[in-house]
């Protein structure tokens, strides 16, 4: 097969450039998704029908200057921030669970209030700062990484986090963690045997943390058969298959869903995709769960042409982050695994999730410009050489050639 030419290679979108259309425009479609589940309880309610989307673009604008300043960051800053930040996110994950300090919500101590204006989920930045640790520390270790006394401190340190996180409790975001984590080390050079071995570690203490819990039992028990409960703990899950039943194939119209007016818990958070499968149909399901599809086309495509190990880890981690993240999420709206309060990437209302996820993009943008600059550079310096080493044997030739004719003349 031929080469392509270059008019043809600048038909295909830069997988920097399709990162960011993916996560602007996922941005933009949670904004009118946020409104549309978010507007009727608050009608209903006598609230204001604009509050949440309100704030929701608010931490959208957040977002988006955490999103420019991420583009603009050189290698050498995500190294040296990569060690304080991972500091200050466990010193965070640590403060949230002190009472008095750490907001409680629906029995879950997740949530710092800032001033009473907003508040801060720690779990959030600290899957970012994770990674971006892991990364940095990889880096440096290299070929050792594949030693068990290596590989020590991303084991204890990811343990820790993850441990903190569970005692919020938040079972689904330890996970998201644990599996950022994996990722991360898989693309820096980790052996998959050693992995393998502590991710079956890690899935016998998530199992033990379900069947020593109560209600994460009653989860489990509802997601195999929530139909046995409607009423009691597989009422959301219900709710929801009922949302996306209700939809069909076109759904019953932008803002006509009945199921967010007080029958579908957590619609505009959580279960906002249950919404969107009401109101957009199954159309709208595929349509939103293909643009993480290519989301995670162009993160794996940033990874791979990644110009070094760091950045290429940091690019699989992210990416991961945000693909899992939408796979739990989807998995639950849809029954496929139990429901873990994890809330869509990019879509959910949440100001800690989205101005996280949008740096991450930020960061993923910048890797991807960054290695197609230093690729354009290297094919550039390789063709000026090639042009002139073509001048000079034309140079030459004419030289030879005469000085042949000539020789041919004497004799």
């Amino acid at each position: 097969m031929p080469p392509r030419t270059p008019s043809q290679r600048s038909r295909i979108p830069a997988p920097e450039h399709v990162v960011a259309i993916a996560a602007v425009g996922l941005v933009a479609f949670g904004l009118v998704m946020v409104y549309s589940a978010s507007s009727a309880t608050a009608l209903l309610s006598d609230g204001d029908p604009l509050g949440t989307v309100v704030r929701q673009v608010v931490y959208a604008a957040l977002g988006g200057a955490a999103f420019i300043a991420a583009s603009r960051m050189s290698a050498a800053t995500m190294r040296r921030i990569a060690g304080p930040a991972l500091a200050i996110t466990l010193f965070l994950l640590a403060i949230v669970l002190i009472p008095g300090i750490g907001t409680e919500v629906n029995g879950s101590r997740r949530w710092l209030a800032l001033g009473g204006i907003a508040q801060l989920q720690p779990s959030e930045p600290a899957k970012l700062a994770l990674v971006l640790w892991i990364a940095a520390l990889a880096a440096q270790r290299g070929k050792r990484l594949g030693e068990w006394s290596s590989l020590a401190p991303f084991i204890l340190v990811t343990g820790l986090m993850g441990g903190l996180i569970l005692v919020e409790p938040d079972l689904g975001t330890a996970v998201l963690v644990g599996g950022a984590a994996l990722a991360t080390l898989v693309a820096a050079g980790a052996r998959l045997r050693q992995l393998a071995a502590v991710a079956i570690g890690a899935a016998g203490i998530a199992a033990l943390s379900i069947a020593a819990v109560p209600y994460r039992r009653e989860r489990l028990l509802s997601f195999m058969d929530p139909w046995s409960d409607p009423e009691g703990a597989g009422f959301q899950v219900v709710q929801a298959e009922v949302a996306l039943g209700s939809g069909g194939i076109t759904g019953v119209g932008l803002g006509q869903g009945l199921q967010k007016a007080f029958y579908l818990p957590e619609a505009h958070t959580d279960m906002i995709l249950a919404t969107v499968g009401e109101e957009l149909g199954l159309v709208g399901v595929v349509g939103l769960l293909g643009a993480f599809a290519v989301f995670a086309w162009a993160g794996f495509r940033i990874a791979l042409a990644a110009p070094d190990p760091h950045r290429q880890a940091i690019a699989a981690g992210l990416t991961s982050l945000v693909v899992l993240q939408a796979a739990v999420n989807a998995g639950a709206v849809m029954g496929l695994v139990p429901v873990t309060g994890v809330p869509l990437p990019f879509v959910s209302f949440g100001g800690s999730s989205l101005i996280i996820l949008l740096a991450s993009a930020g960061l993923l943008v910048n890797i991807g410009r960054n290695s197609r600059e230093q690729g354009l550079r290297a094919v550039g310096g390789g063709a000026s050489g090639a042009d002139r080493g073509q001048r000079d044997r034309r140079a030459r030739d004419p030289g030879a050639r005469r000085g042949g004719g000539a020789v041919r003349a004497r004799g």
